[in-house]
Parts: structure tokens; C-alpha cells; sequence
């Protein structure tokens, strides 16, 4: 995940590309076009800020802002509806081996890493 001010430098960065382009669209003429794809692109880094998320923690490690484990998984106890399964993998980003639990019922998981 990325860390937290680098989430909000890029949303300032869409702000600031949101801003020159109803400026240059603003000018008239030919600057038009180019300041409306100025703001589709600050519009994509905002919403890229706002959307991104870990890809081994759970939406409500997200919602919390729970700070990631080691590998990008989730720390702390894991509520007994999740079970070890079989799959383990090694995250191309940490190097990490991870292991994937699942809850049987809702076929919900959660990633963490071994060792």
C-alpha cells in the first residue's frame, strides 16, 4: 500500500493538474483541448488516490486504517472462521512468503506472511 502522504501528494498533484487545465481551457483557443486532457489526467491521479488500496489486506484493514503487516498482509489474531489453506506464494514486491486463509462459509480471505 502506498504510504499515506504519498497518496495525498498525488491527490495535490490532480488538484494542481485540475487547476491549470480549467486555466488553460479557460485562455480559449487552442489551449482548450489541451486543458481538458490536463483535467481528465488530474482527475485519474485524484481518483487513483482516493481508490488504491494493499492487494493482500481486507476491505474493513482498509476502512480502519490498520497499518500493513509484514508483506503487505494483515497482522494481529485472525478470527477462528479462517482457516490455512494449501496456496502460499511469494509477493514479487516484499519477497515475502505469504499464506492465503480462507473462511469456508463466505469464501472471504486474508493474507499473511510466514516466517
Amino acid at each position: 500500500m502506498l504510504s499515506s502522504w504519498i497518496r495525498w501528494l498525488a491527490f495535490g498533484i490532480g488538484a494542481l493538474l485540475i487547476l491549470g487545465g480549467f486555466a488553460a481551457a479557460s485562455a480559449g483557443g487552442s489551449d482548450v483541448a489541451a486543458g481538458v486532457e490536463v483535467i481528465v489526467l488530474g482527475a485519474a491521479f485524484m481518483i487513483a488516490a482516493v481508490l488504491q488500496h494493499s492487494r493482500y489486506r481486507s476491505d474493513s484493514a482498509e476502512l480502519k486504517h490498520e497499518e500493513p503487516g509484514p508483506g503487505g498482509g494483515e497482522e494481529g489474531l485472525l478470527e477462528p472462521r479462517f482457516l490455512p489453506t494449501n496456496e502460499v506464494f511469494v509477493d514479487p514486491s516484499s519477497r515475502r512468503r505469504m499464506r492465503v486463509f480462507v473462511d469456508p462459509r463466505t469464501g472471504e480471505r486474508r493474507y499473511r506472511a510466514e516466517g
